[in-house]
């Protein structure tokens, strides 16, 4: 072997180019260094690492996934629980909870919560009907009320609220202003209140809030007002802290108003007739689907809302009111289920407001694998007719069940 020290003019490049996903790998593990004149620096360049979408990406808990340092999957982050044992006040929450689970702008808005709280406050998060969510305390919920809620029974819910406001007084009530029920019930608990509300709220600084009017192109500012209705991406959610969530109750049961309206329950809506942008449930297809008449029949199966690539419609096996993508229509499904798209950034953009992303693809290293929740690596059509089997088994069973 030479002793003969050679240099790679290409780690070098690499080394200089912060741009380059492969830069944090080239930098010394060291964040940190005494200067000449004994002052202690440290590069600000050096923290987080660079994430498989080549974006830059900081490791809070202070274990550099970048460098030499790294978590096992498995291990947990501990976060700092934050108590509030005698709060001076309340901010009230009344998320929409869709499929009894918190939505990210139910998420935005406890965030928003939490900055009004500060450290003396405490969020109280108040939950009508079937609840399935498990992480009210990583969300920043400090009290949680649940409450009993079945259908459609806005005037009960608000006459709940009523009864909840009589109790804990809170400073502020936020709702999601969104049209799974949070920008209704808001504005009939104003009307209940005698409060005028400030809608499509996207910003509160210095006691002064921002929403958007003018069809969205104009920004309203007027004072803090005590009922708040959020537009989604008001603040961003809590992830630095634990909270305690700790269930409270009603002194009493809050007597039953008459009910005005009943509820007949959902109108079956077909799912082909959906629009993209309203749909909840997507199963898309892309230039790995070789049959595309298993396609419709799994969509059919699923209940699902049909939607396809660029690449796809281009080839004339979807129309283009089907097309999903910053070139299409961009989509905020609850979940979205991508067979055979390898996720051009035109498409990943498109599927950005999507809570859960599912990926059926041949290619474990492609973009869309990277961007998904939940990753399964296999042949699309074999998939496909698992997952028509599997539901029409579910469904024998229900039937034998019933019967």
């Amino acid at each position: 072997m030479s002793d003969i020290i050679r240099r790679d003019p290409r780690a070098e490049w690499i080394a200089r180019n912060r741009l380059h996903p492969l830069h944090a790998a080239m930098q010394p593990a060291s964040a940190s260094w005494m200067g000449p004149n004994g002052v202690l620096r440290k590069n600000v360049h050096g923290l987080g690492f660079i994430g498989p979408n080549g974006i830059k990406r900081i490791d809070r808990s202070g274990a550099q996934q970048g460098g030499t340092v790294k978590r096992a999957a498995s291990e947990q982050v501990q976060l700092p629980l934050h108590q509030v044992p005698a709060p001076a006040f309340y901010i009230c929450v009344v998320p929409d909870m869709a499929g009894g689970r918190l939505a990210s702008h139910d998420r935005d808005v406890l965030g928003l919560a939490r900055q009004l709280a500060g450290s003396d406050g405490a969020v109280l998060a108040v939950v009508f009907g079937e609840c399935k969510e498990t992480a009210f305390a990583r969300a920043g919920v400090d009290r949680l009320l649940l409450l009993d809620s079945e259908g459609y029974a806005p005037e009960q819910r608000v006459h709940d609220l009523r009864a909840v406001d009589n109790q804990f007084a809170p400073r502020h009530w936020l709702l999601p202003d969104s049209r799974n029920g949070g920008a209704e019930l808001g504005r009939r608990l104003a009307a209940s209140l005698g409060q005028r509300p400030a809608t499509r709220v996207w910003q509160i600084k210095d006691g002064t809030c921002l929403g958007r009017a003018g069809a969205g192109l104009q920004d309203l500012a007027q004072p803090l007002p005590r009922l708040i209705l959020a537009a989604a991406e008001c603040a961003e959610p809590v992830s630095e802290t634990l909270h305690e969530a700790l269930p409270v109750q009603l002194p009493t049961d809050a007597p039953r108003c008459l009910p005005r309206i009943e509820d007949l329950g959902a109108v079956a809506v077909d799912p082909a007739a959906t629009p993209m942008a309203e749909a909840e449930f997507i199963l898309s297809g892309g230039n790995g689907i070789k049959d595309w008449g298993l396609f419709h029949r799994a969509a059919a199966a699923l209940g699902a809302t049909e939607g396809a690539s660029r690449v796809a419609v281009d080839d004339g096996f979807m129309g283009r009111e089907r097309q999903v993508g910053a070139s299409g229509t961009w989509v905020t499904a609850r979940v979205y289920v991508a067979v055979g798209i390898s996720g051009a950034i035109q498409h990943l953009q498109g599927i950005g407001g999507c809570d859960k992303v599912v990926a059926i693809n041949l290619d474990p290293g492609c973009d869309m694998i990277k961007r998904a929740d939940l990753s399964v690596i296999g042949d699309g059509a074999a998939i496909l007719q698992a997952l028509i089997a599997a539901v029409d088994n579910w469904r024998k069973s229900a039937r034998r069940d019933a019967a």
